[in-house]
Parts: C-alpha cells; sequence; structure tokens
C-alpha cells in the first residue's frame, strides 16, 4: 500500500461523521500518520483545546508527554516520524469528572485499516485504560498493574498512564512510574530516533 493509499484514508477518517449525533462540539477528527512513522501514539480522545485547533496533544497533558519522551513538537508533530491515533478521534464531551470516554465506533471502525498502512511502527505507546483494555490481551485489571508489568509489553509497546493534570496524584503515589518506566520509554525512543 502506497502513501497516496495512506493520505486518502486519512482525508476519509477527517471527513467521518459516523458519531455526529453523540458529538456536542460536533465532529473533528483528529489523527496524525505516515507510512515511514516509527513511533505509534494510541492515547483517549482530544479534549477541548485539541478540538478547536486540531492538533493532537496540544494542551497541558501533551506537554507533560513530550516531557515524558524528552521530545520537542517538531520530532513529535512530524507525521513522517510520530503516527497519533487516538481512541476516539473526536471529542466525545463532557461527564461528571471530565471528559467522557472515547467513542466506541472509532477504534473498530478505522485502526485496522490504518495501522494496515504503518509499516515502520517500532514502538506503540498504549495511553491510558482505554487504549490498554483495547490492545493488551491478558491486561492486568488495573491501569496501575498494567504500567507496572511493562516488560511484558516492551519492546514493542509500553503502557502508561494518561499524562493528565488530573492524575498527579496518581503519579505521588506511584514514584515508581518515574524511577522505573521512564527510563524504560526514554531509552526505547532513544533507540528508535538516535
Amino acid at each position: 500500500m502506497t502513501d497516496i493509499a495512506l493520505l486518502t484514508l486519512l482525508d476519509e477518517v477527517r471527513r467521518c461523521n459516523h458519531c455526529e449525533a453523540h458529538l456536542p462540539l460536533g465532529p473533528r477528527p483528529v489523527v496524525q500518520a505516515s507510512s515511514t512513522a516509527k513511533l505509534l501514539i494510541i492515547g483517549q480522545a482530544p479534549g477541548t483545546r485539541v478540538h478547536e485547533t486540531g492538533i493532537p496533544w496540544n494542551d497541558p497533558s501533551g506537554d507533560r508527554l513530550r516531557e515524558w519522551l524528552q521530545m520537542g513538537k517538531d520530532r513529535f508533530y512530524d507525521p513522517t516520524q510520530v503516527a497519533i491515533m487516538p481512541m476516539g478521534f473526536c471529542y466525545p464531551g463532557r461527564g461528571k469528572s471530565g471528559d467522557l470516554p472515547p467513542r466506541p465506533e472509532c477504534a473498530p471502525k478505522w485502526h485496522t485499516s490504518i495501522s494496515s498502512h504503518l509499516h515502520n511502527v517500532q514502538l506503540t505507546l498504549l495511553i491510558g485504560d482505554y487504549a490498554q483494555r483495547y490492545y493488551l490481551n491478558g491486561k492486568p485489571k488495573t491501569l496501575t498493574d498494567t504500567v507496572k508489568a511493562n516488560t511484558q509489553w516492551a519492546p514493542d509497546s509500553i503502557a502508561l498512564p494518561h499524562p493528565s493534570p488530573r492524575n498527579n496524584l496518581w503519579l505521588r503515589k506511584n514514584p515508581w512510574f518515574e524511577e522505573k518506566t521512564l527510563p524504560l520509554l526514554r531509552n526505547r525512543i532513544d533507540q528508535l530516533f538516535n
């Protein structure tokens, strides 16, 4: 499959209105990909700021994620290096304690088609419980246990908590994440790009 086929597919994804009736701000699918990308990031769904700008991870969560990766915006937003494919491509709306979960239709509708073009991906980051449940067969019951078990998924995948400021308490309660997981993550990123 050629880059032209992937570009055509991405245009189709960006025009998707499959869940329009459920989206309070309307559809605005956010995705970034190229057949040459070495890193694939699978997160949850865009927040309001990402919805407004159309730029993935363009918020405080993205700032923290890039800090975890020790990666500048120039590389992060270069689709020839980094593919970004959330579980839900559009902002799902607000719930009682934050954004609603990603729309369940997106991943089954689009992920396999997009992934079939990502021949050079050597590392997939599964960010948050939704991505981990979808992609990790035999995943432990909790996000904490899943992230602790990263040696089971590495070197092909690394499970991460969501980098949202809402997870500051989780990060404080789990200092092993910075001590063990971030070095593992940064080592794999160095292997990919340096």
